[in-house]
């Protein structure tokens, strides 16, 4: 359970590192955009709930799909054709950034504290070499 609520500050983190960049603001911006667009097109011609809706447009985008809903007019399955052509590159670039930004993150913080540990360690080395040259 530790591991997961340190997993997630991590994302939480990631995220807040993205909205503070200008072009990853503007891809979270679009990313939002079609996910308010195919929760709209859904409540409204599918006649999902709002909640589910978005959970179909993201459950679609991601390609997670569960298959517990679906399109049933020929409208919305044509649209779903091309919600997924548009908005799956879009999602996979934010995913994408995510991860780099989870990995950058992880990576500085962790060398960060090795380097810490290195120069406590060599500190070390060096007092016990004084030690015995006296």
């Amino acid at each position: 359970m530790l591991s997961l609520i340190i997993a997630s500050k991590k994302v939480i983190d990631s995220f807040i590192v993205i909205w503070k960049k200008e072009e990853t603001r503007a891809l979270l911006f679009m990313i939002s955009i079609t996910l308010l667009s195919g929760t709209i097109f859904y409540s409204t011609v599918e006649k999902f709930s709002v909640i589910d809706s978005l959970y179909f447009s993201f459950m679609t985008l991601t390609t997670i799909g569960y298959g517990n809903y679906a399109p049933a007019t020929t409208l919305g399955k044509i649209f779903t054709m091309v919600y997924v052509i548009v908005g799956l590159g879009l999602m996979s670039m934010f995913i994408t950034t995510v991860a780099k930004s989870y990995i950058y993150n992880k990576k500085h913080h962790g060398h960060h504290h090795h380097k810490k540990h290195d120069e406590k360690e060599n500190n070390l080395g060096n007092v016990e070499a004084d030690d015995k040259i006296k």
